[in-house]
């Protein structure tokens, strides 16, 4: 399991690197070519912008079921609290990443 997280981590940030790297030095005789790095980093930006927003409102639709199923469960309603809990720390982790992102462009800019 560790393996299949640690190839995944990895993927995620060496593809990219490598297709900025690509587009950087492979410049068409004809047509548009990337000369810096910033407007690759504001579309990977936007795409995991799109992408953290539907996952942060599935998981609070799925919180939101557990709550409604759990029919007074306290086995069920921990859980649901626990998926709310979990939720709001990734809206938060993810507020904190796009804060890092807006940070460095600035620096680079």
């Amino acid at each position: 399991m560790i393996k299949k997280i640690l190839f995944l981590v990895s993927s995620g940030v060496l593809v990219p690197l490598s297709v900025s790297f690509a587009a950087l030095t492979a410049c068409p005789v004809s047509g548009p070519c990337v000369t810096s790095i910033l407007p690759m980093i504001h579309g990977v930006e936007m795409a995991a912008g799109l992408i953290f927003g539907g996952v942060a409102v599935i998981s609070f639709l799925v919180a939101g079921v557990l709550f409604l199923s759990s029919h007074g469960e306290p086995e069920k309603i921990k859980q649901a609290r626990a998926a709310v809990y979990w939720g709001v720390a990734g809206v938060i982790v993810g507020i904190l990443a796009f804060s890092i992102i807006a940070i460095v462009i600035s620096i680079l800019t």
